[in-house]
């Protein structure tokens, strides 16, 4: 046993020998309610907190990760008598969340930055980290539960808080993941946990949530030209489907499908952007029953249970975090068709605002079947 784990363990020496716990302690009011949590059930604990983005020159809380919040962390973990390290994980972030998302807008996709966060970040490199310090389990502040199904398959669940479920940006999870993961609030709602956070009279009681983009301190469009200064910064040709010119709006790069306001022409009626094309510098506009689509292709198909057996899956499927579902079928197409993990998702419904570099999250119940990436709508 590591000098840290054994630090842990003295945390409750009348409790029954169990894995040493990592909380992942972002310094917010949901991780530091897991660590208590878990150190009520007597289990062993370390706190650990990730430094992902260099924000020193920051006055102001509210940025899940940055130094300031790392304090609130280190804080909590001294009210509960816990162990806390903090781990520099800033190339990491770089290069698995940070660059995919500026690549991905500079090629006229939506990223979902979150996902990937917990897919590379919280669920394998952070894993790594606690591993080495010898954890043998990681807990984190999700709203999400897990449960043995048949087999003793591990399966994603809904969070009781509909209002807080966090699922949707944990469809990437496999497995192992999920066997070593816990998720100490998914039985609770947000009023319940602030509370807790009262009762006990944690330095964070009363802290306000984190913002979205935890590394974006302004605006995206904003963020992308700092980050990528040798963009070309040229007006669009704004286009309507029909192919009228409409005239130049902002770089293409500033404009999302499904974007209505801020698209820099007047035409007299409501627009939406229909589509993005970097490599014409252009912008397709139209009424809004053009961002209907029947259905989607996808890639990075992934099943939290393994492979589908089935030819086409019954799904209720969400197309953004907020989505409300809609029940569709998911078919994996052959290599032939567009490559290893691609499939074809069929709506019951046609679907407005299909974004390409959004995730579509396939549902059964409260369960999280599984999801994959959006590559472009079906026309």
């Amino acid at each position: 046993m590591t000098a840290v784990a054994q630090t842990a363990a003295r945390t409750d020496r009348s409790a029954a020998p169990a894995p040493l716990t990592a909380v992942a302690m972002s310094g917010g009011l949901d991780s530091s309610v897991a660590a208590l949590l878990l150190e009520r059930r007597g289990t062993p604990v370390v706190g650990l907190s990730m430094l992902l983005w260099d924000r020193s020159q920051q006055v102001r809380h509210g940025r899940c990760c940055g130094s300031l919040d790392l304090g609130d962390a280190r804080r909590v973990a001294e009210q509960l008598g816990l162990p806390h390290y903090t781990l520099r994980m800033d190339g990491e972030f770089r290069r698995h969340v940070v660059d995919p998302f500026v690549d991905g807008y500079v090629v006229g996709r939506t990223p979902s930055p979150c996902i990937s966060c917990n897919t590379e970040i919280k669920f394998e490199a952070f894993w790594e980290r606690a591993r080495r310090l010898g954890a043998g389990r990681i807990a984190t502040g999700h709203y999400a539960r897990i449960r043995r199904g048949a087999g003793g398959r591990y399966e994603l669940h809904r969070a009781v808080d509909e209002s807080k479920d966090q699922s949707y940006f944990l469809f990437e999870l496999n497995q192992e993941q999920l066997a070593r993961a816990l998720f100490p609030l998914g039985e609770l709602t947000k009023t319940e946990v602030r509370e807790l956070a009262r009762e006990a009279g944690l330095a964070v009681a009363e802290k306000g949530e984190s913002m979205e983009i935890c590394f974006v301190d302004g605006g995206v469009r904003e963020f992308i030209e700092s980050e990528r200064p040798d963009l070309p910064r040229s007006p669009a040709r704004v286009s309507a489907s029909d192919g009228e010119d409409l005239g130049a709006g902002a770089p293409y790069y500033r404009y999302t499908v499904g974007q209505r306001r801020g698209l820099g022409v007047a035409a007299g009626r409501r627009l939406y952007v229909l589509d993005v094309q970097p490599e014409d510098n252009r912008i397709v506009v139209g009424g809004r029953d053009e961002l209907l689509a029947p259905g989607l292709i996808g890639r990075g198909l992934h099943w939290i249970a393994g492979a589908a057996a089935d030819s086409a899956v019954e799904v209720d499927v969400r197309i953004r975090s907020r989505h409300p579902g809609v029940a569709a079928t998911v078919e994996s197409l052959p290599p032939a068709n567009g490559g290893s993990g691609t499939c074809e998702v069929r709506f019951r419904e046609p679907q407005v605002g299909v974004a390409p570099g959004q995730a579509a999250v396939f549902y059964r119940g409260t369960q999280v079947l599984g999801g994959c990436w959006i590559e472009r709508a079906l026309s």
